[in-house]
C-alpha cells in the first residue's frame, strides 16, 4: 500500500503538505514490472503518470528500424509520462524498465482534477513540473547539439 512517506521522496510531491499528498492516496496504484518490460511504447494514449519508487526505467524512441536511442534514465523519486499531464496526445517514446521496478500509475485525469479542485496543490505541482521539464529541455538540447557538432554524418546515416 502506497503512503504518505513514499510520496514524499518523490521529486515532484516534495513541496506538498502531508494533507495535500493524503488526497493523492486514493487514486495511486502501484505496479511491478520485470527487467526489459514495456511500461508503455510509442503511440500508446498518454492516460496515465507514472512516479518511480525503486528500480530504474529508460526512456527509448525508434529513430528508424535499426535504430533506437536511450531518451533519458528515471532514477527512484522521478516521474515519467509527462504527456498524460501536459496533452491529452500519445506517448511520444518508449518507457522499459532497466530492472526489476516498482511504479506509482496514477490515472491522469483524476489527477489533474484534483489539481483543478485545489488550487494550491495545483499551483505547487505544476511549479515543480515546469522546473523539471525546463531542466530536461536545457539537458537535452545540450546533448543533441553536442551529437550535430560531433556528427554531422547523422543526417546521411537517418536517410534524411
Amino acid at each position: 500500500m502506497v503512503s504518505v512517506e513514499d510520496l514524499k521522496r518523490i521529486v515532484l510531491f516534495e513541496d506538498l503538505t502531508d494533507r495535500m499528498l493524503e488526497n493523492l492516496l486514493p487514486m495511486i496504484q502501484e505496479a511491478s514490472f520485470e527487467e526489459r518490460q514495456i511500461i508503455y511504447e510509442a503511440g500508446n494514449r498518454a492516460d496515465r503518470f507514472y512516479s518511480l519508487k525503486r528500480g530504474k526505467v529508460l526512456l527509448e524512441a525508434e529513430l528508424a528500424p535499426a535504430i533506437i536511442i536511450s531518451l533519458g534514465a528515471i532514477k527512484p523519486g522521478y516521474s515519467f509520462g509527462w504527456s498524460a499531464l501536459v496533452t491529452a496526445a500519445s506517448h511520444t517514446s518508449y518507457a522499459v524498465s532497466a530492472e526489476p521496478s516498482e511504479i506509482f500509475l496514477m490515472p491522469a485525469d483524476k489527477f489533474l482534477a484534483l489539481l483543478e479542485r485545489d488550487h494550491a496543490m495545483g499551483y505547487l505541482v505544476m511549479h515543480k513540473m515546469s522546473r523539471i521539464l525546463d531542466n530536461r529541455l536545457e539537458r537535452r538540447t545540450a546533448q543533441f547539439l553536442k551529437v550535430i557538432i560531433k556528427h554531422p554524418e547523422i543526417t546521411r546515416l537517418l536517410g534524411m
